[in-house]
C-alpha cells in the first residue's frame, strides 16, 4: 500500500472514530459552569437551557455556579477542564471584556475556548430603589448632578456588563456615581432591594420579577430599542441620553481542543433547545432575544466584541486591575 493510500485510510479511520464519538456522546452527566451567583441573568438562562438539554440528551446537565473575580473564576475552571464535552461554560459578555479589565488573566479568551453557540442577547436595565426620588432617566441624571458622588450603583463585579453599562452611563451623562462591585448580579440586586445601594444595571431577566412586583423602579433599558418583556419602559437613549447602548450576551462554550464532532453535536442540541417553543417563550418573556448562532459565527462575534470593548475601555480611561 503506497503512502497516499495509507494517508487516506488514516483520515477515514479518524473520521469514523469522530462519528462514533459523537454518536456515543454523552454517556454521563454534563457540568454547565455558570461563572456568576444564582439568581442572575446568566444563571437563569443557563438553568432554562440545562433543563431542556437534559431532556434532549438523556443525561443530566448540572448547573455549577462558580462566581467571583468578574466571572474569571468560572471561566478559568472550564478553560483548564478536560476537552471531552463534559464540562461546559455558560459564557457571558465579560469573556470579551475581561482582557481589557485585568492586567493578567489565567486563560486566553480567544485561544482557550471552543465556542458552541451564542444563546441570547440581553438588555440590561437601569433600576433604582423606590426610595430614590427619580422616576425618569432625566430626573435621575439631574439628581446625580445635584449631589455628585451621593448615588451608589451596584454590579455583578468589576468589568462585568452591568458595571460597564453604568460607567458608560456616567460618561455620557457626565455625572459622578460610586461603583459597588458584588460577586454576581443576584447579590447586587439583593443589596438594591435592601436599599443599601441606590441604583443598578442588571440584566432584564434578573430584574424583571422585582420590577413587576413593584419592589424596584425601572427607568430605562440599555439597548437602542425597548424590550418586549417590558414595553412600557423606554430605552435610555430615547429617555434622555442619546447615543447610549450596551448589550449583554450569554452563550455556550467548551474547552479548546474539544473534538469537532462533540462541538457539532452540542451546537445541534443547543440550537434545537433554543427553538423549542417553551424555551423561546420563557426567554422572550424575560427580555432575552434568542440567537442560536453557529460555532463559527459565535467565535467571530466574541472576537469583534473583544475589539469593541478594548476600544471603549481605553476611551473611558479605565485602567486594568
Amino acid at each position: 500500500m503506497n503512502k497516499y493510500a495509507i494517508a487516506a485510510l488514516v483520515a477515514l479511520t479518524g473520521m469514523g472514530a469522530q462519528c462514533v464519538l459523537a454518536q456515543a456522546y454523552p454517556t454521563r452527566a454534563i457540568r454547565l459552569v455558570v461563572p456568576s451567583s444564582p439568581g442572575g441573568g446568566t444563571d437563569i438562562t443557563g438553568r432554562i437551557l440545562a433543563q431542556k438539554l437534559s431532556e434532549q440528551l438523556g443525561q443530566q446537565v448540572v448547573v455549577d455556579n462558580r462566581a467571583g473575580a468578574g466571572t474569571t473564576i468560572g471561566n478559568d475552571i472550564v478553560a483548564k477542564s478536560a476537552p471531552d464535552g463534559y464540562t461546559l461554560l455558560m459564557g457571558i459578555s465579560t469573556l470579551a471584556i475581561n482582557p481589557s479589565m485585568y492586567a493578567k488573566l489565567p486563560y486566553d479568551a480567544l485561544r482557550d475556548f471552543a465556542p458552541v453557540s451564542q444563546a441570547v442577547a440581553v438588555p440590561n436595565i437601569l433600576t433604582v430603589h423606590p426610595s430614590v426620588p427619580a422616576k425618569t432617566v432625566k430626573e435621575f441624571i439631574a439628581l446625580a448632578k445635584a449631589k455628585p458622588g451621593s448615588i451608589t450603583f451596584g454590579s455583578a463585579g468589576l468589568g462585568t456588563s452591568p458595571h460597564l453599562s453604568g460607567e458608560l452611563f456616567k460618561s455620557l451623562a457626565r455625572i459622578d456615581m460610586v461603583h459597588v462591585p458584588f460577586k454576581g448580579s443576584g447579590q447586587s440586586v439583593i443589596s438594591l432591594l435592601a436599599g443599601e445601594i441606590g441604583a443598578n444595571f442588571p440584566s432584564v431577566p434578573t430584574a424583571i420579577p422585582y420590577i413587576k412586583a413593584g419592589k424596584l423602579r425601572a427607568l430605562g433599558v440599555t439597548t437602542v430599542k425597548r424590550t418586549q418583556a417590558l414595553p412600557e419602559v423606554p430605552s435610555i437613549a430615547e429617555a434622555g441620553l442619546p447615543g447610549y447602548e450596551a448589550t449583554q450576551w450569554f452563550g455556550v462554550l467548551a474547552p479548546a481542543a474539544t473534538p469537532r464532532s462533540i462541538i457539532d453535536r452540542l451546537y445541534q442540541e443547543v440550537s434545537r433547545a433554543l427553538r423549542a417553543p417553551d424555551v423561546k417563550g420563557h426567554l422572550n418573556a424575560d427580555g432575552a432575544e434568542v440567537v442560536g448562532s453557529t460555532p463559527e459565527e459565535f467565535a467571530g462575534y466574541i472576537k469583534s466584541e473583544t475589539e469593541k470593548w478594548t476600544r471603549a475601555i481605553k476611551a473611558a480611561g479605565i485602567k486594568p486591575q
